[in-house]
Parts: C-alpha cells; sequence; structure tokens
C-alpha cells in the first residue's frame, strides 16, 4: 500500500513540475524555473505564486 500511496504522490509531483515548465512563459517570472518548477509544492502556499502556478496549468 506504501508502494502505491508513493507512486500516486511521484506522480502528481512530476505532473505539476511537467505542466508548471511547460506554461512558465505564462507566468510573471522570469528567471529561476528550474528552481521554482522543484519547488512547486513549498512554494504552492504563496498567493502570488498559486496565481502563476494557475496561469502556467491553464495552458
Amino acid at each position: 500500500m506504501a508502494v502505491l500511496i508513493t507512486i500516486l504522490v511521484l506522480g502528481v509531483y512530476s505532473g505539476g513540475m511537467y505542466k508548471f515548465w511547460k506554461g512558465f512563459n505564462r507566468t510573471n517570472f522570469s528567471q529561476n524555473r528550474l528552481m521554482l518548477t522543484l519547488c512547486w509544492p513549498v512554494f504552492i502556499f504563496n498567493p502570488s505564486y498559486r496565481q502563476n502556478f494557475t496561469r502556467a496549468l491553464k495552458g
């Protein structure tokens, strides 16, 4: 069961990374693409980042 949960969490994390990376040009950010992509679960609690993350996902 733990393996299934781990795979599910990694899948969601990877999906968020992929979508943000592909939609980065729709955000207000101009640099630190790699750091912002890798750390999206931490920054998602920041309202400004969450708004930009949503923009990136809509693409």
